[in-house]
């Protein structure tokens, strides 16, 4: 990767230091290897989309795949009888209407319910009230995805449902519901990886564990990768369904690093996610030395990405990816996958195209709330130089330019999510 150049950072003790003093570790061989045959300059679509859609729902992870996202991000919750559900939020007040379904547990975390609880809640209807430019009355009733449903729909699958809505279901000797799953017909060919975050690990105890098992029960993960499911792919579609590289995992938190890196007896490629903060595993100062002792951490516990975020509004999140914490990263040999991109200024911002800066890449992937910007950005305004998107190879292979991109609100309107 393209080292960047040398940029003065300050110690909150005023001692000046160049980001070349600080040591970092760097990647073992066993991690380069995991790193070679990781897709770059990704567009990993963040809870599907924050943006054109009601969050981590099936018309959010559907507009995403047939977009041409390459990873569907997710945040992964456990309900109270056990199942991994796909939710940003410990409460639910936010994204569903729990105050009118729950009255009296509206403010009882996501732990407490059941999923056949969960599916009477309505994720949808708050994204018309909050977003009335972008509302459509095909989200209204929309229900809460498990692990089980995004994956179905990187596979190309959508859920079935009945005149009303409703989801249909298969009943299992044993009682026991199942989803019932078919092609869906709007499917456009893409086949995307996801990208599940362990979210609030400390609420779950042994979730780890449990996204092992499942992913291996749905045929994306296997201790032998030659045994994973088999995923048909066309193309000049994405396929990184079918790559081993279809699970990318991701977590903020220290321990829950540790954990996946004891639960997945074959390395698969993995993301330490920074925040700065006070808890138990944040970032207390953005000083180099904390900085790198985060990289340091995450090297000695499988990581082979950073995920730091980034400034600039919509979010305005704090800045932890400046020209000499990108430099650390690099020196360390792993990966940069920032969060979160809405803007076309933040993607120029790091991928050293913003005027009067250096020409200086921070970026082999982005978390995305609009995925279309961003693929036309890979595809119009980031140089060729960049778009590389195996490890393995220095030559560019317009990973980006091969996607047919269509308008986000005609996306929409082909699968079904009309105004």
């Amino acid at each position: 990767m393209k080292m960047l150049l040398p940029v003065l950072l300050m110690l909150a003790t005023g001692k000046t230091i160049l980001p070349g003093e600080v040591k970092v570790k760097t990647l073992p061989p066993e991690s380069r290897e995991v790193l070679d045959y990781l897709p770059r300059n990704i567009v990993i679509a963040h809870r599907g989309t924050t943006y054109w859609a009601p969050e981590e729902t099936e018309a959010a992870m559907r507009w995403a795949r047939n977009i041409g996202a390459d990873y569907l991000e997710l945040d992964l919750q456990r309900t109270k009888d056990g199942v991994l559900i796909a939710l940003h939020d410990v409460n639910l007040r936010r994204t569903t209407n729990v105050e009118t379904v729950f009255p009296d547990r509206a403010d009882s975390p996501v732990s407490e319910f059941t999923l056949e609880e969960l599916r009477q809640l309505d994720a949808g209807s708050w994204f018309n009230k909050a977003n009335p430019d972008r509302a459509r009355k095909a989200f209204e009733g929309l229900d809460i995805l498990t692990l089980e449903d995004v994956v179905r729909i990187a596979e190309g699958y959508r859920i079935v449902r009945d005149r009303a809505g409703k989801r249909v279901y298969d009943i299992d000797g044993q009682g026991r519901k199942h989803t019932r799953y078919e092609k869906d017909p709007d499917d456009n060919g893409n086949r995307p990886g996801i990208y599940p975050e362990t979210k609030e690990p400390h609420l779950f105890p042994g979730m780890e564990k449990d996204l092992v098992i499942e992913l291996q029960r749905l045929g994306w993960y296997h201790p032998d990768a030659g045994q994973m499911k088999q995923i048909p792919v066309t193309a000049g579609k994405v396929a990184i369904a079918n790559s081993s590289a279809r699970v990318i995992l991701q977590t903020f938190s220290d321990e829950s690093l540790v954990k996946l890196k004891e639960a997945f007896p074959r390395r698969i490629p993995t993301c330490f996610l920074l925040w700065l903060g006070n808890d138990v595993s944040d970032l207390k100062q953005n000083t180099p030395e904390q900085y790198a002792a985060k990289i340091n951490f995450g090297i000695e516990n499988g990581a082979v990405i950073m995920g730091p975020s980034i400034a600039g509004a919509p979010n305005h999140y704090d800045e932890l990816l400046s020209p000499g914490n990108g430099e650390l990263i690099y020196r360390s040999g792993m990966a940069i996958h920032p969060y979160s991109f809405d803007t076309v200024e933040q993607m120029e911002e790091y991928t050293g195209l913003k005027a009067g800066q250096p020409a200086q890449n921070r970026a082999d992937g982005m978390f995305t709330n609009k995925s279309d910007m961003t693929i036309r950005f890979y595809q119009e305004t980031l140089p060729a130089k960049y778009l590389k998107s195996n490890a393995t190879s220095g030559l560019p292979d317009h990973l980006q330019q091969k996607k047919k991109l269509e308008k986000a609100e005609k996306v929409l309107e082909q699968l079904g999510y009309y105004n």
